[in-house]
């Protein structure tokens, strides 16, 4: 169970997306050390890159492949970022190899004002579109940064992440 769990020791939120910074050094807990070790992960080295997740919207509630979501703002400066879903326990999310079942920094077009806009759903949408299957199954978000101040030990209070709203969920 222990290596299950996907909130621990030295948790951070912000926002309502969790990011474990000390599961990446030599100073980590033997949980999060073996929790990696498990899932045949490539630890990023503290200056390398930090990843959150998300398994709520910005209201609360669960995300599932039922709903379609906006995320929506400013994410914290990175040289590169990546953005996908999978289930809870980590595992890939069944979504056809023609759809776009993962974002990043280069794929991704941004407003003229900076933020990003992301429609996260079953169904295709304008603009910038991450792909779920359309279940009643648990989704979490995946944003992993890479290359960015946020991964140092200092500023993490200070990030702003962007929101996700519920648009609506069946045929709403």
């Amino acid at each position: 169970m222990a290596l299950n769990a996907t909130r621990g020791f030295g948790e951070i939120e912000i926002d309502g997306w969790r990011a474990f910074p000390q599961a990446q050094t030599s100073a980590a807990d033997p949980y999060a050390r073996s929790h990696r070790a498990r899932a045949g992960r490539l630890l990023l080295g503290s200056a390398e890159g930090l990843a959150f997740i998300a398994t709520t919207d910005t209201s609360g509630k669960p995300l599932t492949g039922s709903c379609r979501y906006k995320l929506s703002g400013s994410l914290p400066v990175a040289r590169f970022w990546t953005l996908y879903a999978s289930r809870l326990n980590e595992e890939a999310l069944n979504v056809s190899s023609d759809l776009p079942a993962a974002l990043n920094s280069i794929t991704s077009l941004k407003n003229p004002d900076g933020t990003l806009t992301i429609t996260i759903g079953a169904k295709a949408a304008p603009g910038n579109w991450l792909a779920i299957p359309d279940d009643n199954g648990p989704v979490m978000l995946n944003l992993t940064l890479l290359d960015t101040p946020a991964a140092g030990n200092s500023g993490l209070v200070a990030l702003s992440m962007p929101r996700i709203e519920r648009m609506g969920c069946g045929n709403a």
